[in-house]
């Protein structure tokens, strides 16, 4: 079996859980989730004991797979609906900020055009600082592809490192070019 999908998924008090057809909704503090999972997977919520349970019928790869997959999907969205997510990003250049004006983040990185991005509706987006981007979300891949999509505007470059960075993100720097004096 599954490493990760033999495990158990407990739920906290306060958090309200419904399996039908297919679909998983979790409903907490935060907000609620849905999703809705393979059919060779199978999640059974037991009220009792307060665990969700992910179970496959048979031991083909794909169904391995998907075990392991549909029983840490249902995990982060247990864990998000009590504790959102975060990813912090820092904006490193001369003259870089970012700007928030209602569902829309501003990126300035050294383009000639201010670089646009839609804020998806379920992250929260704030800006401590004009260099510092906190993203804020219950869902984990929304959260964590947003955080790409910003990234992906301008990388960190290796000689000077400007860009956009995960925070505490650790970059290899390249020597430039060494003149020789002749």
């Amino acid at each position: 079996m599954s490493r990760i999908g033999k495990n158990p998924i407990p739920v906290a008090t306060g958090v309200d859980v419904a399996i039908q057809k297919g679909e998983v909704r979790v409903k907490g503090p935060q907000g609620e989730l849905t999703f809705r999972h393979h059919p060779d997977v199978a999640v059974a919520w037991d009220a009792d004991s307060r665990q969700i349970k992910v179970s496959r019928p048979d031991d083909l790869p794909d169904s391995r797979a998907l075990h392991g997959l549909t029983r840490a999907l249902v995990a982060n969205m247990v864990a998000g609906v009590q504790k959102p997510y975060e990813r912090q990003l820092e904006i490193q250049g001369v003259g870089y900020q970012a700007s928030v004006s209602g569902q829309t983040l501003s990126l300035q990185v050294g383009y000639a055009n201010t670089i646009k991005l839609p804020i998806p509706k379920i992250v929260k987006v704030e800006l401590p600082s004009p260099t510092q981007i906190n993203l804020k979300s219950m869902d984990k891949h929304a959260v964590g592809q947003f955080a790409a999509n910003i990234r992906n505007v301008r990388p960190v470059e290796p000689y000077k490192g400007k860009g956009i960075r995960y925070l505490g993100e650790q970059i290899k720097r390249k020597a430039g070019k060494a003149f020789a004096s002749g």
